[in-house]
C-alpha cells in the first residue's frame, strides 16, 4: 500500500510574501523560515485512527492510536492490535492512549510501556503501565504510576527510555498552572523512574519521580549522542518551547514564558515567540539537528543546535504528531483526525522520507 508522493512546489509559493506575522494563520507564519524541499515522501500506512506514537522493532513499526489500539506495520501488512486496559479509556479531548515505548528487551519479553488517560467515578486521571503482547493482543500487566491528574487538557504523555536505561515521562499541568511549581505534585513535570516503576536513587528530589519541573504541556523527548536531553513544550497560545533538560531544573511555567528570564529558572533554547505557535509534539535528534513534529505548525521543523537556526523540513501534510528516525529515513505521522484538523480521505497516515 505504499506509494510515492512528490512534495509540491506550491509549498514554496505559499511562503512568498510572508513578511509580517500580523493576521496570518499558523501555516503561513511557520513558512516564513526557508523551506527545504524534500525529494520524496512515501506513505507507509493510511487510515490510522488518531495516531500518537511511533516505535520500531526489527522490521516492524508500531503506532499507538489514541482510541486504544497498536498498529503493527510490516512491509505491506497493516495489522491493528487490540489493547486490553484495566481502566476505562477516556475519549476526552487530547486524552486516550498516548505515550508508547517498547522495552529494550522487547524481542524476548514482548513488554512495552504506555501512558493513558482513564475515567473513574466521573473523574479523569493518567497512569503509566506496562503492556505485554499475548496472543496478538496487548494486555495491561503492571501499574507503575497512577492517578496523575488529567484536567480538561494538557495531559503531556510522551514516554521515552533514556540512554541511562530509565523511563522518562512528560506530564502536563492538567490545566492547573500552579501545579507545575509544586514539587509535591506530578503534574507539569518530566518524571524519571526505573523500568520496574521504582524511584531511582539519583533523582534530584528525595523519594520523588520528579526530574524537572515548571512545564506547561511537554510532549516530546529526545537525546543527542553526547547525552544532552531535549524536550518540546506547548506554550500558552504562543511561546512554544524547545528546552535543554537538566536534572532538578525549573523551567518557569507559569511564572515566566518565552524569552523571559528569572533567577533559578531556565529560558528555552528556542521559542516560537509571542505571535507564533508550533504546537510541538514528538521530537528526535540526528547529527546535532533536532526534528520536531508540529501540530498547529503543520510541518516537521528542524533546529540546528550548533548554528542556533530554525528551518522547515517539510509541510502540507496537516497536523504532525510524532517523528521517528531509523537508519537514513525519518518517519512521521499525521494527526488530522484528532478533532482539530481537517481530515482528508484515508487520513491519518504514517510517512517516511529519506534524510
Amino acid at each position: 500500500m505504499r506509494r510515492m508522493i512528490p512534495i509540491l512546489l506550491l509549498v514554496i509559493f505559499l511562503c512568498l510574501g510572508c513578511t509580517s506575522t500580523e493576521g496570518k494563520d499558523e501555516r503561513k507564519v511557520i513558512q516564513e523560515e526557508p523551506l527545504k524541499v524534500t525529494p520524496n515522501v512515501e506513505v507507509i500506512a493510511e487510515q490510522l485512527h488518531t495516531p500518537w506514537s511511533i516505535e520500531k522493532s526489527d522490521t516492524a513499526l508500531y503506532v499507538a492510536e489514541r482510541p486504544g489500539n497498536i498498529v503493527k506495520i510490516t512491509e505491506d501488512v497493516v495489522e491493528r492490535q487490540q489493547v486490553l486496559l484495566k481502566k476505562d479509556l477516556s475519549s476526552a479531548p487530547e486524552a486516550g492512549l498516548l505515550g508508547f515505548v517498547l522495552a529494550p528487551d522487547f524481542t524476548t519479553t514482548y513488554i512495552a510501556y504506555a501512558y493513558y488517560t482513564y475515567e473513574e467515578e466521573s473523574a479523569q486521571f493518567n497512569r503509566v503501565v506496562t503492556l505485554t503482547l499475548i496472543d496478538n493482543k496487548w494486555q495491561e500487566t503492571d501499574l507503575l504510576i497512577d492517578r496523575i491528574q488529567s484536567g480538561t487538557y494538557h495531559h503531556g504523555g510522551r514516554l521515552k527510555i533514556g540512554p541511562d536505561s530509565k523511563l522518562y515521562v512528560t506530564v502536563g499541568d492538567a490545566t492547573q498552572p500552579s501545579l507545575a511549581q509544586d514539587l509535591d505534585a506530578l503534574e507539569g513535570k518530566i518524571l524519571r523512574l526505573n523500568l520496574d516503576g521504582s524511584i531511582p536513587n539519583d533523582n534530584p528530589f528525595p523519594r520523588s519521580y520528579v526530574y524537572s519541573y515548571g512545564h506547561r504541556n511537554p510532549q516530546g523527548l529526545a537525546w543527542a549522542t553526547d547525552g544532552t536531553m531535549y524536550a518540546s513544550e506547548h506554550g500558552n497560545a504562543a511561546n512554544d518551547e524547545i528546552n535543554v533538560i537538566e536534572k532538578g531544573k525549573n523551567y518557569g511555567w507559569p511564572l515566566m514564558e518565552g524569552t523571559d528570564k528569572q533567577q533559578r529558572m531556565v529560558t528555552p533554547l528556542f521559542t516560537s515567540g509571542p505571535s507564533k505557535t508550533w504546537a510541538p509534539s514528538g521530537i528526535t535528534v540526528v547529527n546535532d539537528r533536532l526534528y520536531v513534529a508540529a501540530l498547529r505548525g503543520t510541518a516537521v521543523l528542524t533546529f540546528d543546535m550548533s548554528k542556533h537556526k530554525q528551518d522547515v523540513l517539510l509541510s502540507d501534510f496537516g497536523r504532525i504528531r510524532d517523528v521517528f528516525m531509523d537508519d537514513s529515513y525519518l518517519y512521521f505521522i499525521s494527526n488530522n483526525t484528532d478533532g482539530r484538523g481537517n481530515p482528508q480521505p484515508d487520513d491519518d497516515k504514517l510517512y517516511r522520507t529519506p534524510l
